[in-house]
């Protein structure tokens, strides 16, 4: 009889959990932190990366990512292709 009870108690904790879980969840991804584990590309050599590894530089109001701080600096002194 105390199992039925424990059992009754444990599925009303799910049934009342498990929508705030699942809501919670989804704001997450809403609210950009799932972005950061994109591929973005690198203008240099056409890798791809994971944004949140990315090295990064603003330029003309525009974040450009980099798989590395050599592609980076290639990019600032004007070699486009590696």
């Amino acid at each position: 009889m105390r199992w039925l009870v424990f059992l009754a108690l444990a599925v009303l904790v799910i049934v009342v959990l498990l929508p705030r879980v699942s809501a919670w969840t989804r704001r997450m991804s809403t609210d950009g932190t799932a972005r950061r584990d994109e591929l973005v590309k690198d203008p240099v050599c056409q890798t791809y990366v994971v944004m949140s590894r990315a090295i990064r530089s603003e330029v003309g109001g525009a974040t450009i990512h980099f798989c590395s701080r050599e592609c980076r600096d290639k990019y600032s002194s004007g070699e486009r292709h590696a």
